[in-house]
């Protein structure tokens, strides 16, 4: 039976030599987050069944491990912002099936287009870019993390797409690329014409929807506010052989919103649902309008029991220099958003606590502000 080989490597060259290898031999890939320690990494292995490490000194046995199915390309933890991380088994089918998809929405030339991948390889937003440059042919630079002066020089040097998180989008000069595809939360709506805001899932094997419209070939549909997705990118299943899809192939997001005219939109989490007064509250459209005011460098939005409110607004902002006051905040909101989208409460951080492709860690994040 065909293993999973996990690859330690960074970002580069090797990593591209060692992938093409697994997948020559049959086997699958388990790309390992070079930011965690040894012990961590070890942990991942163990728990996603790996049976080999391609790391720095060449392969190393290191458990019987699980065998994967005949066709499986990859298994990619998931990086939800809370709970441990589901190996998600993505076929050579459905990764086939998102790069040629996602290349023919982007009007990508593999004769004259070149792929920049700077995010982290672990994760479906980073390594998605690796496998849609392998397997339509196309030219590509892998870095081994995001390095804003990186970055712009490959844009210099004739890189002409990337992909990005809205964090990362801020410290570079967008003009430099042809095209540049945002993913993860906190898109700004002030972003260039020449980007794309993209929504997916690690189970959907990249960005799905682009601009709000599904690729071609991506069935939509909504049940109960929930969007559902049904495609060849999808999953086959999860590590443990559990398979989320229905009967019939949707896969339930767990994200609510609408479908309507052919477009997307997403409204946010279920969990991430914030009733403050009564009203119904998503963070994602707050968090954008805090990132516009020209004082605040980051933020994010998270509810507090309150007695009065039921949940709290609470702003927690990362500021330029000095924090906006409340009143502030409130009024910059306001402008745009339903009066009960204004924050009640202010909170001053370093950083916002947030994963690889800059979704807030929003539980943790709540948590720390409640208990002070």
């Amino acid at each position: 039976m065909p293993e999973l080989i996990a690859i330690d490597l960074p970002g580069g060259r090797p990593f591209v030599e060692a992938l093409e290898r697994v997948w020559d031999e049959g086997n699958a890939a388990l790309p390992l987050d070079q930011r965690l320690d040894a012990p961590a990494r070890a942990e991942l292995i163990a728990l996603m069944g790996a049976s080999h490490v391609i790391g720095n000194d060449g392969r190393v046995n290191v458990a019987a491990g699980l065998p994967v199915e005949h066709g499986d390309a990859l298994v990619v933890p998931t990086s939800g912002s809370t709970g441990n991380p589901k190996g998600v088994v993505l076929t050579h089918d459905a990764v086939r099936a998102s790069a040629v998809a996602t290349s023919d929405r982007l009007g990508v030339d593999a004769a004259a287009d070149t792929w920049l991948a700077c995010l982290p390889l672990s994760h479906v937003g980073g390594l998605s870019v690796v496998t849609r440059a392998l397997h339509t042919g196309t030219a590509l630079v892998v870095h081994p993390g995001f390095d804003a002066e990186m970055v712009e020089v490959a844009g210099r040097s004739g890189v002409s797409a990337v992909s990005l998180v809205s964090t990362a989008l801020r410290r570079i000069d967008a003009s430099l690329f042809r095209v540049v595809l945002l993913g993860g939360s906190a898109i700004p709506a002030n972003r260039p014409d020449n980007s794309v805001a993209t929504y997916g899932m690690t189970e959907s094997g990249s960005g799905v929807v682009y601009d709000g419209v599904p690729l071609d070939g991506v069935e939509v549909r909504v049940v109960e506010g929930e969007l559902q997705l049904r495609c060849k990118m999808l999953l086959r299943c999860y590590r443990d052989g559990t398979d989320p899809k229905t009967d019939d192939g949707w896969y339930p997001t767990g994200d609510l919103g609408t479908f309507d005219g052919g477009r997307v939109q997403v409204h946010g989490r279920a969990g991430d649902l914030i009733i403050t007064g009564g009203e119904n509250v998503f963070p994602e459209p707050i968090e954008r309008r805090l990132l516009e005011h020209p004082d605040v460098l980051d933020a994010a939005i998270v509810g507090v029991a309150d007695e009065e409110w039921g949940q709290r607004l609470v702003a927690v902002v990362v500021p330029h220099d000095e924090v906006p006051s409340l009143g502030d905040l409130r009024d910059h909101v306001r402008a745009n958003l339903p009066a009960w989208c204004a924050p009640r409460q202010v909170v001053e951080a370093k950083a916002i606590p947030r994963t690889a492709l800059g979704k807030v860690r929003r539980a943790d994040l709540a948590t720390a502000v409640a208990t002070g």
